[in-house]
């Protein structure tokens, strides 16, 4: 037997004891999956806009983007629900030529008693204590002053006789999101309107414009990024992420191999929601559909993606049905999709969540946005979020085993004599590799029927360049438990 040896020679008569290492059969690792949080920085942040950073937390970003910036709150939504894996941001400056968006409260007349104005912009809860002997103008001073007394309020405030107006720190569509109302948690959670005081809220809207994806997404070079969080759904931005991370030319694509998934969150009525999702048609990326949450767009797609992270990278194929998105104000009972609805945008591109009793909100279905194929036929192999982060895992797998076991060997046809341990392969050799690999992966709940698997599994030598093997890879992935359907035939004594 013919040990292959890579280092030691065989001409050595020095005495008396050399060793090398050979790490082939040892590898174990599993590659990194890091998520990326793209977001619009601020004046008082100290990025480099377009240049991709490491985050150390939720603290760091608002250093790095600035406490109200969108980058900061998504930063901190992200960390809420997944507190351990590794983040790394790609801010953003506001776009030259945008418009910030700008909302106001208007109080129309002062309280008639002693009570407490509870204010939510953003999701995030302003106290405000009135009394019977204050005048609106007055209200309105100390309302400006305690939003602006808060560092992460993404808004900035401004007082006018009996006004309060309020402008979006980053500019662009993402202030249009910024909700304002009052009594969020309403009576039952101890929050009412003092007696007399009354005011109209008018929302946020005017920003215009958001920045270009092009030089930030180019700066990314080939790290990988498993959990994109955008927060964004204009055309233009979701078509560029579309390009990175396409199956021909972008990180899908053989070239690259890096693959990664594109998490975001829109707000609109159900018939927005439908109108949205019929326009896209992108295996690699998810948007979550909600109307009228305290919480902004943003807030949700970095709150979902850190959910998903935690579960995909313990399991690609768990569903993800039930898991808690932390972070994210459930919206009012009469603003939910009713289970009709829900359905119905599971089959236009957009995914849904269900809200407990407590206001807990959970993933319901995590899809994608692909829904026909090239012909524009009806397609539901890619409809799964799971899928991809399945396929994704078991062509890492793969790679791993090649480049480990294979990286150095000489290539035989099939019935080929050569001495045991000798550093060749044969196709046979590989295609029994790829079998004992499968069935790892089967054992260990990825993927099922190996013994299909096996008879149909094809590796030969490619017939005009005999350097290379071909494999035809015909796996069977795993399924998930989505639907249980019980008919209760019962009967009557």
């Amino acid at each position: 037997m013919t040990i292959p040896f890579k280092q030691i020679p065989q001409n050595i008569r020095v005495p008396l004891f050399y060793a090398e290492l050979d790490n082939s059969h040892a590898n174990t690792a599993q590659a990194n999956q890091r998520a990326l949080i793209i977001g619009q920085i601020t004046s008082s942040g100290i990025a480099t806009p377009n240049v991709p950073i490491i985050s150390s937390g939720a603290t760091d970003a608002a250093v790095q983007g600035g406490a109200s910036s969108m980058l900061a709150l998504m930063t901190a939504a992200y960390k809420a629900n997944d507190s351990f894996g590794e983040v790394w941001c790609l801010p953003l400056a506001d776009a030259a030529g945008s418009t910030a968006a700008s909302g106001s409260i208007a109080f129309t007349a002062a309280p008639t008693a002693n009570g407490t104005l509870s204010l939510y912009i953003a999701g995030q809860l302003v106290t405000v204590p009135v009394t019977s002997t204050q005048t609106t103008a007055q209200i309105a001073t100390a309302v400006a002053a305690a939003i602006n007394a808060i560092a992460a309020m993404p808004v900035t405030a401004t007082a006018s006789t009996s006004t309060v107006t309020l402008t979006a720190d980053n500019k662009g569509l993402c202030g249009n999101d910024i909700d304002i109302r009052v009594n969020y948690q309403g009576t039952a959670g101890g929050e009412a309107t003092p007696t007399g005081l009354t005011f109209t809220i008018t929302a946020m809207a005017g920003g215009a414009t958001n920045p270009t994806l092009t030089t930030a997404l180019g700066n990314l070079l080939d790290m990988p990024f498993d959990f994109i969080v955008c927060p964004y759904t204009d055309t233009t931005s979701l078509d560029a992420l579309k390009g990175f991370l396409n199956d021909t030319t972008g990180r899908w694509s053989w070239q690259q191999q890096v693959y990664g998934h594109v998490f975001t969150a829109y707000r609109g009525t159900f018939a927005s929601q439908t109108t949205l999702g019929l326009a896209r048609n992108n295996q690699h990326e998810t948007i979550m559909g909600f109307n009228d949450s305290p919480t902004p767009n943003w807030q949700w797609a970095a709150g979902l993606a850190g959910a998903a992270a935690v579960s995909l990278r313990a399991d690609p194929a768990t569903p993800l049905q039930t898991v808690v998105i932390q972070g994210v104000l459930a919206p009012p009972l009469q603003s939910r999709f009713n289970l009709s609805q829900r359905n119905t945008l599971l089959y236009d591109g957009i995914s849904t969540f269900t809200v407990a009793q407590d206001g807990t909100v959970a993933i319901e279905n995590l899809i994608t946005t692909y829904q026909t194929n090239s012909f524009g036929q009806p397609d539901n192999s890619y409809l799964e979020v799971e899928t991809l982060f399945t396929l994704a895992f078991l062509l890492r797998d793969y790679a791993s085993m090649v480049t480990s076991q294979f990286a150095r060997m000489k290539l035989a046809a099939d019935g080929t004599r050569f001495a045991p341990g000798s550093n060749i392969v044969t196709p046979s050799i590989i295609k029994a590799a790829i079998i004992a690999k499968f069935q790892e992966q089967e054992y260990n709940g990825y993927v099922q029927n190996s013994k299909a698997f096996a008879q149909a599994l094809i590796v030969q030598q490619n017939a005009s360049n005999p350097n290379r093997i071909d494999v035809l890879w015909p796996g069977t992935l795993i399924d998930q438990l989505r639907i249980f359907a019980l008919l209760g035939q019962f009967r009557l004594s």
